[in-house]
Parts: structure tokens; sequence; C-alpha cells
């Protein structure tokens, strides 16, 4: 399985981006798929992830801003980020859980003025 992710850029406080997260190869339906981000100095974190295409779960400080969605026929993840905020800025990395771990590449995300 490889995760090709896309959409990151430099945007303004109070901007949108939309990253993708597209996975090839053989990935269950039920698999977990999301989304992680790591800021120089800090530790990597939780963003949003789905499971399967039932549920959902985000991070403390994107609850009510982010929007994650899946297509299962595309095993595509969106991540759309609305309201952001400087302390989005970080490299996000693509993640699916299905007999074991993936990781993407990471996709930067810069909010500045």
């Amino acid at each position: 399985v490889q995760l090709q992710a896309s959409g990151g850029g430099l945007v303004q406080p109070g901007g949108s981006l939309r990253l993708s997260c597209a996975a090839s190869g053989t990935i269950s339906s039920t698999s977990t798929l999301g989304w992680f981000r790591q800021a120089p100095g800090k530790q990597r974190e939780l963003v949003a992830v789905t499971y399967g295409e039932i549920s959902a779960k985000y991070g403390d400080s994107v609850k009510g801003r982010f929007t994650i969605s899946r297509d299962g026929a595309k095993n595509t993840v969106y991540l759309q980020m609305n309201s952001l905020k400087p302390d989005d800025t970080a490299l996000y990395y693509c993640y699916a859980l299905d007999e074991r771990q993936y990781w993407g590449r990471g996709t930067q995300v810069t909010v500045s003025s």
C-alpha cells in the first residue's frame, strides 16, 4: 500500500485548504485512514482519522474547523481545513492502518500572513 498526499501549501490565517490522500494497492474498506501532523520541535499528533466509512475521530485542536471524508470507491480520504490558524502550520502525514501501519510522505501546510 502506498499513500499519495496532495493539497498542501501556503494560506493566510482564516483561510482554507483541502488535502487529499489516495491509497494505492489493496486496502480494506474497514481500514483506518486519515491524517497526523508534526510541527517543528513538536510530537506528531492526530488530526483526524476515519474508521472504515462509518465514523471519524478528530484531534481536540481541530474540532469544529476540520472535516474528514472518505471515498471508498477511490480509496481516498480528504481533509477540509477551514479557519486555519498559524498553529496549524505543520507537515501533514497521511496514515493508514489495515493489517499494518502505513505512512505517506508529508505535505507541508503553512499558515502565515
